[in-house]
C-alpha cells in the first residue's frame, strides 16, 4: 500500500492474509462523500490487492491461449480481455484481466495468487519463447472511477491526446516521466480507468491525481457499494477456487466456447453440455412491500419458511444508494432456486426476509454492468 494515507480506519483487505500485510484503506474521510465521487465526479482508489504477471516473448499469446479460458488468438495490441486460469479439475485458480501492449502481455491478478500462478504457468513452457514474471512488487495499480475520470487523468498527463477509451481498450500515457498503462474497466458502474505503472512512480502519480479539484481519494467501503450495485463479482469474495466457471455469473465474459483446448477445458465443456451447474451467482433484491434488513456476508438463504436446509449463501451485500437505500446482495444459490423472480428467504438481522432473484446480476442498477 502507498505510504501516504491519513486514514480514519484501516483494515485487512477482504481477500486478506495477515502474513502478507495486504492492508487497504476502508475509508479516508466519509464513505458517503467517497461514494458520491464515484457517481458524480471522480474517485481515486489504490489497488495494493491487485498483482501483476508479465508475459514476454514472441510466443506469449499462443502460449497463453493454450492455458486459459479466453480466446487470445486475435487479441490486438492495447486491447484487454478477462479470463479464468483453471486447474485440471476445471476449478478457478485465478481470475485474470490481460492486456497486450504489443511488446508484452500484462495480466492483472489477485496479489495473493500472483506468484503461484506465474510459477504454475511457467511449468508449461517447453521450447516456446515465453518468459513469465510475477511483477507485483515492481508494478503498482491505481484506478479512477466516475464521470470525470478521463478529465482527471488528462489533467495530470504529459499529453494533449484525448483519453476516450471504449471498454476493453487501453493506451499508454506519460505522467511526469512515468509510463502509465491505462485500461478501461467499468467495475463500479461508471467510467473506470485502471492505471498500471512502476512502483517507484506510483506515489507521485497518486498525489498528482489526488490534488486535482474533482478527485477524491476513495476507500474499499465506497468502492464495494458501487461495484455491488453494478453487479460486478470479485474472485475470493463472490466466487473462489472452489467454484467452476459456470457458477460465477460471468461465464460468458471469461470463457470462449469456440477456441481449442486449454487446462480444465473438458470439465467446462461437460458442464456446458449438461446446462446446469450445482449452484450459480445471482443478484437478490427485497420483495416489494416487505421491510428488510441488510443480510451479512455468509448469511444463509432458504427456499421455504421453517426449513432448516440452506440452499444458498450471501457473498456480498450493501445498502444501495441508487435504490433509495434498499439492501441488495450477491449470493451463491442452488441452481434449482436461481430462476429470475424466485422468492427466497434470506437471514437478515435475526429474521428471514423475502428477497427476489434478479434476471441478471445488475438488473437493479440504472447503470448496467459492463458487457
Amino acid at each position: 500500500m502507498l505510504e501516504h494515507y491519513r486514514l480514519t480506519e484501516t483494515a485487512l483487505h477482504p481477500y486478506g492474509d495477515p502474513a502478507r500485510g495486504l492492508l487497504v484503506p476502508m475509508v479516508h474521510e466519509h464513505v458517503e462523500l467517497e461514494y458520491a465521487a464515484i457517481r458524480k465526479s471522480c474517485a481515486l482508489v489504490d489497488l495494493p490487492q491487485r498483482g501483476t504477471i508479465e508475459a514476454a516473448g514472441v510466443d506469449r499469446l499462443p502460449f497463453l491461449n493454450n492455458l486459459i479460458t479466453q480466446e487470445l488468438k486475435n487479441l490486438e495490441p492495447m486491447r484487454s480481455v478477462r479470463s479464468f486460469w483453471l486447474n485440471r479439475k476445471g476449478r478457478i485458480d485465478a481470475d485474470l484481466r490481460l492486456c497486450d501492449t504489443g511488446e508484452a502481455t500484462i495480466m492483472s491478478i489477485d496479489a495473493l495468487v500472483a506468484d503461484k500462478t506465474a510459477k504454475a504457468m511457467a511449468e508449461f513452457v517447453f521450447t516456446e519463447d515465453v518468459t513469465l514474471t510475477d511483477a507485483s512488487e515492481s508494478m503498482h495499480r491505481l484506478a479512477v472511477h466516475g464521470p470525470r475520470a478521463a478529465q482527471a487523468l488528462m489533467a495530470v498527463a504529459d499529453t494533449d491526446e484525448h483519453i476516450d477509451l471504449e471498454p476493453g481498450h487501453a493506451m499508454t500515457v506519460m505522467v511526469r516521466g512515468a509510463s502509465v498503462l491505462v485500461e478501461r474497466e467499468d467495475s463500479a458502474g461508471e467510467i473506470g480507468l485502471v492505471l498500471t505503472m512502476s512502483t517507484g512512480h506510483a506515489r507521485a502519480v497518486y498525489d498528482l491525481l489526488a490534488a486535482f479539484d474533482s478527485v477524491r481519494p476513495c476507500g474499499w467501503m465506497a468502492y464495494n457499494i458501487a461495484r455491488i450495485e453494478a453487479g460486478w463479482p470479485l474472485f475470493q469474495i463472490d466466487f473462489t477456487s472452489e467454484n467452476l466457471p459456470a457458477e460465477t455469473g460471468v461465464l460468458n465474459d471469461r470463457v470462449s466456447f469456440t477456441k481449442g483446448c486449454y487446462l480444465g477445458q473438458e470439465v467446462v465443456a461437460r458442464m456446458q453440455s449438461l446446462g446446469k451447474p450445482k449452484q450459480v451467482l445471482v443478484g437478490l433484491r427485497p420483495v416489494a412491500g416487505h421491510e428488510s434488513g441488510l443480510p451479512q456476508e455468509r448469511a444463509s438463504i432458504f427456499a421455504e419458511p421453517g426449513s432448516d436446509k440452506a440452499i444458498g449463501t450471501v457473498t456480498s451485500s450493501t445498502i444501495a444508494p441508487m435504490l433509495s437505500a434498499a439492501p441488495i446482495a450477491l449470493a451463491q444459490v442452488r441452481t434449482a432456486h436461481a430462476e429470475a423472480s424466485t422468492t427466497l428467504l434470506v437471514e437478515a438481522e435475526d429474521k428471514r426476509v423475502p428477497f427476489e432473484v434478479q434476471p441478471q446480476l445488475a438488473s437493479w442498477s440504472a447503470t448496467p454492468a459492463l458487457q
